[in-house]
């Protein structure tokens, strides 16, 4: 059976995967999957779970916040912020769901604080340019 190389990037390190015999990913128009010698490829994963398989091994579940695919040459390049790789299909859907609801929370607190900020520098403005019409 034919093979390529998984080459995954994030924005602590690299890891170079080989003998993968197949991928399964999602990008906005659906589900897909790669096999050795697919046609050059790029696409852009959504968040949740891809797969890959490797001879004689069990499925490798790869959880993703959404990534970028390039396929070229027998080579699966997918660069990301950050991934998880798991065998065990509960365990790593888990932790995707635990990761989801805290980068959720996180964007929450920033456009609270994005706001905030928007409403005093709003605030500051007004008060300067009714004090300047004060002074006329």
């Amino acid at each position: 059976m034919k093979k390529f190389t998984l080459l995954l990037q994030d924005a602590a390190h690299t890891e170079h995967i080989n003998d993968v015999i197949s991928f399964v990913g999602e990008d906005a128009s659906g589900n897909f999957g790669i096999l050795a010698g697919h046609a050059r490829l790029m696409t852009s994963l959504l968040f949740g779970l891809a797969r890959f398989h490797i001879e004689d091994m069990p499925w490798q579940y790869l959880a993703l916040p959404g990534a970028v695919l390039y396929f070229r040459d027998n080579e699966l390049s997918i660069s990301t912020r950050r991934y998880l790789i798991d065998d065990n299909y509960e365990r790593i859907s888990s932790a995707l769901q635990e990761q989801f609801v805290t980068e959720e929370t996180e964007l929450h607190a920033m456009k609270k604080s994005l706001h905030q900020m928007e409403e005093q520098l709003l605030k500051r403005l007004w008060e300067t340019t009714r004090k300047g019409e004060l002074a006329e």
